[in-house]
Formats: C-alpha cells, sequence, structure tokens
C-alpha cells in the first residue's frame, strides 16, 4: 500500500482515511464533501475484490466511524467504463441519510 500525507488531507475525512488505512484498506480518493468539493458528503473511495467493501465497513464500525452508505461503483471516463471500486460514504454524527430525507 502506497504511504499517505494525512496532513494534505481535507480536514473533515482525515480521521476516516486513517482509520481505514490503518486496517489496511487502500484507498485512493477522498473528500470531505460539501459546497466546492467533489462529493456532497465525506466519501472514501478504495480498491478491492467483492468482499472488500464488507471488510472496509467492518473496520469503519469498528473505529466508530459515522458511516451512512457502501457502495460499489463503476466510474465512466471517455464513455468508457471503469472500475469498479468501492466507495464509503459518511455523516454528521447523530445525523443518518433517512434523518436527512425525512
Amino acid at each position: 500500500m502506497t504511504t499517505i500525507k494525512y496532513d494534505a488531507l481535507d480536514a473533515g475525512i482525515r480521521q476516516m482515511v486513517q482509520a481505514l488505512r490503518s486496517h489496511n484498506v487502500e484507498t485512493f480518493e477522498s473528500c470531505e464533501g460539501g459546497d466546492g468539493h467533489a462529493y456532497p458528503e465525506p466519501t472514501v473511495r478504495f480498491y478491492g475484490e467483492k468482499d472488500e467493501g464488507f471488510r472496509a465497513y467492518a473496520a469503519a464500525i469498528r473505529e466508530d466511524l459515522p458511516v451512512d452508505a457502501l457502495r460499489r461503483v463503476w466510474v465512466i471516463v471517455g464513455e468508457e467504463l471503469t472500475g469498479p471500486y468501492w466507495e464509503l460514504t459518511f455523516h454528521s454524527r447523530g445525523q443518518r441519510s433517512a434523518d436527512r430525507a425525512a
């Protein structure tokens, strides 16, 4: 796994990336989300086979991270599908996606 400069990450996602990488989750993209950011909510993308998302989710729960969703995604680049990748999104403590939708 590549080394990462944690101080270069968005402050709002740094803890999540550090926690996942401490469980050997190979992250490759992250964003704290919000206006002016690449994602609407805090998001971490990572590599892995079919079971890696479940392992990463378990690690996030063990670390008490505020997980909102786990997704398997394919990205379209120049009309070509790339991936699949895994994506974990997070919410503010005490606020889950079902609560925000209400």
